[in-house]
């Protein structure tokens, strides 16, 4: 019983915390755009242009080799 003493003011302890993060996030902005985060992932990426050489300035392969 005496196990209570301590088990509700730690409670009521972890409870207040919780309360207390949770405004300090709603105030913070952290709940106010839950569907684009979601959504972003969808949006293809920027194509990247590349850039083609002809190949006669492509560097020679160094794994064919010319056996003499």
């Amino acid at each position: 019983m005496s196990v209570l003493f301590v088990l509700v003011p730690a409670a009521l302890l972890v409870v207040i915390t919780a309360i207390f993060a949770y405004v300090w996030a709603a105030r913070r902005g952290q709940f106010d755009d839950l569907d684009t985060p979601a959504m972003r992932m969808l949006h293809d990426d920027e194509p990247t242009q590349t850039v083609r050489r002809p190949i006669a300035q492509m560097p020679p392969d160094m794994s064919a080799k010319e056996n003499p």
